[in-house]
């Protein structure tokens, strides 16, 4: 069964690559730490932390100040491998940007681009899907949700199973 037809595979690798960089890889609710209630809601490039009970708070990280403020705990190898998938995200947003302006070019090339965005996602999976786990197990306790991850291992097994013409 095909996906997706070969000449829109391009277009699905493009716009597959700006979603996953939109979505949060993983959402995590943790409740009564003492009173207070967390979420964290964290996407490849920025980390958005809810806390309320005492007060109401928001802090918004980027992947290294969020790496930084947890250095020397348990959960910072956590925070290290998330600026892998994160470094390994940007990597994909840039060549899917320089794929959705060099379109012919990059097809004439001698890499897929289609195959080469898939590995980058699977990639970006693999990462995102050990710094979930490694959240769950080493963070604070809670339910954690890795949404994008299993979203771009999606994305990355279409785009890695197309049939190119």
């Amino acid at each position: 069964m095909v996906w997706v037809r070969s000449e829109h595979a391009g277009a699905l690798a493009v716009v597959s690559t700006w979603l996953c960089a939109l979505l949060p890889w993983n959402i995590t609710y943790s409740s009564s730490i003492a009173g207070i209630s967390l979420l964290f809601v964290r996407f490849p490039f920025v980390e958005i932390q809810y806390a309320w009970g005492l007060s109401q708070r928001v802090a918004v990280r980027d992947p290294l100040s969020a790496m930084t403020l947890q250095a020397g705990q348990s959960v910072a190898v956590a925070y290290q491998t998330w600026l892998l998938g994160a470094a390994a995200m940007a990597l994909a947003l840039l060549f899917s940007f320089g794929y959705y302006l060099r379109e012919d070019s990059l097809e004439a090339g001698p890499v897929d681009p289609v195959r080469l965005l898939g590995g980058l996602l699977g990639v970006v999976g693999v990462v995102l899907a050990a710094s979930s786990y490694l959240l769950a197990t080493r963070g604070i306790p809670g339910l954690p949700l890795p949404v994008g991850v299993v979203i771009a291992f999606v994305f990355a097994g279409i785009l890695l199973t197309v049939e190119r013409s």
